[in-house]
């Protein structure tokens, strides 16, 4: 069993826990980050993947959050504009609707001043009698109102910030457990336990628990506060479909009920359908999709949708629990999507416990931690992240098409949707992963689609991609398009990998 010594110890390999070990690393601490499972494998993974102010969170009068949001979105998509890209959305307008006019043009002034706009287009109203947004929906419908948001792959944002903060000296420790964590001499001592039962003891003079929905249960287990009772869990799921409609604006829809979903293109062959929001209970390892939230969706869509939304036109799923800090609201729905910060320092080891958060504003949780970080064990650099790109981002916040050209010149044996592909993924770091191959032969064993050897050798090397679902699933999407005989290809070929090869 061996010793390392931290100035601090991150719990969490979601966006909150890999965003604040990349911004103090980069500020000079000494860091480690533990993760049980694989990166994002929770909720950072499982979200709607908007970058967004929230236009429904000022019902709620969270305009503070709405505010740093809505500021959020171009400095995020200039961070990285391979993940991160502007859409349209469409929120159709018919007389009778849950929320009159004159309050959606309110929201939608607020949402155009409130947050330091300069790229993103502003917001303007459709005539759906001529706009083609009409095509794939009901008739009934004659006007509509379009305004700006965006889109994150969001898995692959968590794993970038996890890759940064190790290119800084971090280090990053996925599929590796926090056993127990106790103050001894004025520090932490932290126990962990890998996937391959290796234990190691770590100190550090900071803990920071950033463990999304299980937040709690590490304050319960590792710190013996068996009363702890800070989070309020909320299921939110989505299907996919097949695509419903063509082009690259997506869809607000509101619901009788007062809640509303989104209908957005998806990897380019489907439409993404969500989301839900109900209390959870269980533990959020179990959360899985239920057929009433499946019916839900698919009924809600059907009530804007020509051509219906049925279950069996469902091709993938996927749920998550989201940790909204437990501020007493009624409904699931209410409960504030702002996060907060609690840190105790009274006993000498400090202890920052985040609760709640949203990927549109993880940069600023992650600078609002450091900020009480530095108040507890002294400050070291400054910020830094809002004028950084992440991994692969460093091309101009309109530059995709430029960077596509780029890549096809290169490696000109590659078809469009390859390189197309390959830019939204990596980035500049594309031609990294690509190396000296000069056709199609170079790029090694073809397990479906366009995924080859040669960039699931590079997930496995440089983003700790271990088994087939990291990379079907967080790292691309590609189990989407893969046959069932193709994933265990990919399976049997990533088991046969030996340890030494996998990123550090």
């Amino acid at each position: 069993m061996s010793e390392i010594i931290h100035d601090l110890f991150v719990i969490g390999g979601g966006i909150n826990g890999c965003g604040i070990a990349r911004d103090a690393a980069g500020r000079g601490y000494s860091v480690a980050l533990a993760e049980m499972n694989d990166f994002a494998s929770g909720t950072s993974s499982g979200a709607t993947k908007l970058i967004h102010g929230g236009l429904r969170y000022l019902e709620h009068y969270e305009f503070r959050l709405v505010r740093e949001s809505l500021m959020e979105r171009e400095v995020l998509w200039a961070m990285a504009p391979h993940i991160i890209w502007p859409m349209r959305f469409v929120l159709p307008y018919h007389k009778g609707g849950i929320r009159p006019a004159w309050l959606i043009r309110l929201g939608l002034f607020l949402y155009d001043h409130l947050g330091g706009r300069k790229l993103l287009p502003p917001t303007a109203v459709l005539d759906m009698r001529k706009d083609a947004a009409a095509k794939p929906l009901k008739s009934l419908f004659t006007k509509a109102f379009e305004y700006s948001d965006g889109w994150v792959d969001d898995a692959r944002m968590v794993v970038l910030n996890a890759r940064d903060a190790a290119d800084k000296g971090a280090r990053i420790m996925p599929r590796t457990k926090v056993v127990s964590a106790r103050r001894e001499d004025g520090v932490w001592l932290i126990e962990t336990r890998d996937a391959d039962d290796r234990s190691e003891t770590h100190r550090a003079r900071m803990l920071v628990n950033a463990a999304g929905p299980w937040v709690d249960q590490v304050i319960r287990a590792a710190f013996g506060q068996n009363e702890a009772r800070h989070v309020r869990l909320v299921q939110g799921s989505h299907i996919v479909v097949k695509k419903k409609f063509e082009g690259p604006r997506a869809y607000f829809f509101q619901n009788p009920d007062n809640r509303i979903i989104f209908a957005i293109p998806y990897e380019g062959e489907f439409t993404l359908i969500g989301t839900t929001d109900r209390d959870f209970k269980a533990d959020p390892k179990d959360v899985r999709i239920s057929e009433e939230e499946t019916v839900y969706l698919c009924n809600a869509a059907s009530e804007y949708f020509k051509e219906p939304v049925r279950p069996e036109d469902i091709v993938w799923t996927y749920s998550a629990v989201r940790p909204l800090f437990d501020d007493g609201a009624s409904k699931a729905q209410e409960a504030t999507r702002d996060y907060v910060l609690k840190l105790e320092a009274e006993q000498g080891a400090p202890l920052l416990n985040v609760f709640g958060g949203k990927l549109t504003t993880y940069r600023r949780l992650s600078e609002h931690a450091l900020e009480k970080i530095g108040e507890a064990i002294g400050v070291k650099g400054k910020p830094w992240t809002a004028g950084s790109h992440l991994p692969g981002g460093d091309f101009p916040a309109r530059g995709y098409e430029d960077q596509v050209a780029k890549l096809k010149a290169a490696y000109p044996f590659l078809a469009d949707s390859h390189a197309r592909r390959l830019v939204r993924r990596y980035g500049t770091r594309s031609a990294l992963l690509l190396g000296k191959a000069s056709s199609a032969a170079d790029l090694g064993k073809r397990f479906g689609g366009d995924l080859y050897e040669v960039e699931v050798r590079y997930l496995i090397e440089h983003e700790w991609a271990k088994s087939a679902a990291d990379v079907l699933w967080r790292r691309t999407k590609d189990g989407l398009r893969l046959s069932e005989d193709e994933k265990r290809l990919l399976e049997e070929y990533m088991a046969a990998i030996p340890a030494q090869m996998m990123a550090g």
